[in-house]
């Protein structure tokens, strides 16, 4: 079965740190570009991190960069999202996207 599974979320407070990982399955993952969307209360999605196929190209967004780390292990199949010094704005569900494929999305949930 073609599938995205997002695990990791949860609710820390503000300075925190959580990893989201991803696990893929039934495609050629370590083929694949890879990204992490997330989209926040009341907001529509957005994209906040990639990471090209063989990881060596990276790329975040201006809210993010600095903060957040995206990594892959190809062996594993699984994509992984370092997120330090969290914010209340990061609060929100956090999907891992190959393509038009996403997954069911993990709850991110930061206090003040």
């Amino acid at each position: 079965e073609v599938q995205l599974v997002e695990s990791g979320g949860g609710l820390v407070h503000s300075g925190g740190s959580l990893r989201l990982s991803c696990a893929a399955s039934g495609f050629s993952f370590g083929s694949s570009d890879m990204s992490w969307v997330r989209q926040a209360p009341g907001e529509g999605p957005e994209w906040i991190s990639g990471i090209r196929s063989g990881g060596g190209v990276t790329m975040y967004d201006g809210s993010v960069k600095g903060r957040f780390a995206i990594s892959r292990d190809d062996a594993k199949n699984i994509l992984y999202l370092q997120m330090n010094s969290l914010k209340p704005d990061d609060t929100g569900v956090y999907w891992c996207v190959a393509g038009c494929l996403w997954g069911q999305g993990t709850q991110v949930t930061v206090s003040s």
